[in-house]
């Protein structure tokens, strides 16, 4: 359990949060919501003391252990992948000598009934566990199926880590956090280098992650998969919803809702009181009453409205320029990078006013594609053709990267405006949420969600008919990406679009590409039809597979008929064993709980006093404290 208690923290004199409070459970899984500069990725490395605590206090247990995963970082190394993701298992060498250490003295104590040796038996059993979970004598296939899982192929084990993008480095850190397999784990936006297939994989790795799990994230089906409490920070506050993000998002409006309506009420009561005191102010007949209908407003506490920062940005693409029927016509294209092909004999056509996705896992040459079409990328074999007028306008998966660190941002926008767009300069950077005071600021200060923005408002100095955008939503906010995902919606040009954002893809492209084997596959519908259609076409595959294993088991009928039902029996019991552990595991929840809401009356000095009876209020507290205890028992001894 992590304890956050009045936390501050100010930047220039400017407040990002003030005095606040939450408390991270054992195994919550938490999607940590705001603006984009709200204070999330502060808060995350707060908790994971990359940055100094400024006010406040932050309890971590000695035996809490933390993996952090920040948005970016530059990660050099000269080891292999399955090498570097190996140094993940580096602690162990240490567990095992506090392992040890721990076993030295507790046999050197023999005041069993001590406090001390109690906290020694504590210690030594963390450390089991924590060497248990990491499996360290199954290191090999635990990083290789985590690596495979994130998107690694085999071949790819042995090649240096600087080989690889900075964004498959990301993978290779977040694989080494996920075997060292901490308490609680903190992940700043896993999902900006991940595809959907490993997105997916990531998910289900986490919906089924024993500990503590704290996201940051801008993919709202990522966060519905994996969360069951949100935390959002919004005007330097923070609001706990026990909901995922779609619930959380349901449950605000209607408290907001709620809370105009009261203060509605409230401000028609005070109304009609005010008329009556104001019509039988000076009448001594009726003093008494007025002078009661004062104090009835002097005490009445009006409704709060939760503060929102309804800040957002606002634009839309301008009618784009006529254009021939067919946009572009590629046939039997292929492009290789030295030796390694990564498209062979493409063929696709793109006609008017078609909204396609190109999607599949990293490395399968979508971003290659993008490049071809808008001219970055000539080297190729094969035919491309582009239609008649065609005006592309392109939004690269590092745009952000590319801009000028050393340019204002007024700067970046007005070296290349033209014409009657000069004069708009200011209100365009308005729309996307850049102040007076920003415009000035220079493009390397800014953060990645106001990078990205700087880059959207480029595409909008000029009409265009053929928009190409690499994941264009990495580092925006959610509302930001509404936004954008209806600017696309209603954009009448053609839209070629490279994601993994399932929420943003949905309902916004009509036909998908997938991209697998150097070759595309084309796929009429929507994002989630073409993930059901995987997901069956995968388990016929697992079937034909398991048909199979089928025809060599016959072979053997006798042995294995022996074999599987040992197996089932040992299976039978396993299930038995995990159902009583997870049941006891409820059970340790739920007078978790109970403990918890009596810590909290004895803590409050108010809830204390309108205790009716302390001797019975203690005895129930004692019995839930013994309750537990014999519930950790029973628990230690089904799991051994």
């Amino acid at each position: 359990m992590i304890t956050i208690n009045n936390l501050s923290v100010s930047f220039s004199g400017v407040e990002l949060f003030d005095n606040v409070s939450f408390v991270v459970s054992d195994k919550d899984k938490i999607g940590l919501v705001g603006k984009n500069g709200a204070g999330k990725s502060t808060i995350m490395k707060i908790i994971a003391k990359k940055e100094p605590l400024q006010k406040g206090t932050i309890i971590i247990p000695k035996y809490q252990s933390i993996g952090y995963l920040p948005q970016e970082m530059i990660p050099l190394q000269t080891m292999t992948v399955i090498e570097q993701a190996l140094t993940a298992f580096s602690e162990v060498q240490l567990l095992e000598k506090e392992i040890k250490e721990l076993e030295r003295e507790i046999e050197n104590n023999t005041n069993y009934e001590s406090v001390e040796y109690q906290q020694l038996l504590t210690q030594h059993y963390d450390c089991l566990e924590k060497s248990r979970l990491i499996d360290a004598q199954n290191a090999q296939a635990q990083t290789e199926k985590i690596l495979l899982g994130l998107g690694f192929t085999r071949n790819d084990f042995d090649r240096k880590v600087t080989e690889f993008s900075s964004g498959w480095q990301m993978r290779i850190e977040l694989a080494k956090i996920l075997l060292k397999r901490p308490n609680t784990l903190l992940l700043d936006e896993p999902t900006n280098h991940l595809d959907i297939e490993s997105i997916r994989w990531l998910e289900s790795f986490l919906i089924n992650y024993f500990g503590a799990v704290i996201l940051v994230s801008h993919d709202r089906t990522f966060l519905d998969n994996i969360t069951k409490r949100t935390i959002e920070i919004t005007a330097g506050k923070i609001y706990d919803y026990k909901a995922g993000y779609s619930q959380y998002v349901e449950i605000l409006e209607q408290r907001r809702q709620r809370q105009q309506a009261t203060l509605t009420n409230q401000q028609r009561q005070i109304a009609q009181i005010e008329k009556f005191v104001e019509r039988f102010r000076y009448k001594s007949s009726k003093a008494k009453q007025v002078q009661s209908k004062i104090k009835l407003i002097e005490k009445m506490s009006l409704e709060t409205i939760d503060e929102v920062d309804t800040s957002m940005i606002h634009f839309k693409f301008p009618p784009p320029p006529h254009s021939g029927k067919v946009v572009l016509r590629i046939k039997s294209l292929s492009k290789s990078y030295g030796e390694k092909e990564v498209l062979k004999n493409i063929d696709l056509t793109i006609s008017k006013g078609d909204k396609i996705a190109f999607v599949g896992k990293n490395g399968e040459g979508k971003t290659t594609l993008s490049k071809i079409i808008v001219g970055q990328l000539t080297d190729y074999s094969g035919e491309f053709e582009l239609g008649h007028n065609v005006v592309i306008g392109y939004f690269a998966q590092n745009q952000a990267a590319l801009l000028d660190g050393e340019k204002t941002v007024f700067e970046t926008i007005d070296d290349i405006a033209k014409g009657e767009a000069r004069n708009r300069i200011r209100s365009i950077l308005g729309s996307f949420l850049f102040d007076e005071n920003d415009i000035e600021k220079k493009v390397k200060v800014l953060s990645g969600g106001e990078k990205t923005r700087l880059a959207l408002a480029k595409l909008i100095l000029a009409p265009i008919n053929l928009l190409v955008l690499d994941e264009p939503t990495n580092h925006l906010d959610m509302p930001s990406k509404d936004i954008l995902k209806n600017a696309l919606i209603h954009y009448e040009g053609t839209l070629v679009l490279v994601s993994h954002d399932r929420d943003f893809l949905c309902g916004l492209t009509t036909t998908l590409y997938e991209f697998k084997n150097k070759t595309i596959k084309e796929f009429k519908g929507d994002v989630f039809d073409y993930l059901s259609f995987k997901q069956i076409e995968d388990l016929k595959e697992l079937e034909l597979s398991s048909n199979r294993k089928e025809e060599k088991l016959q072979k053997t009928e006798s042995q294995n008929k022996i074999d599987y039902n040992q197996a089932k029996e040992e299976e039978r019991k396993k299930r038995k064993q995990e159902k009583e552990v997870e049941r006891i595991e409820k059970e340790i929840e739920k007078i978790e709980n109970e403990i918890k809401n009596l810590d909290e009356i004895l803590s409050n000095e108010e809830s204390f006093n309108n205790i009716e009876n302390i001797s019975i209020f203690f005895e129930e507290y004692e019995n839930k404290k013994e309750e537990l205890k014999n519930l950790m028992q029973k628990w230690e001894e089904s799991i051994l």
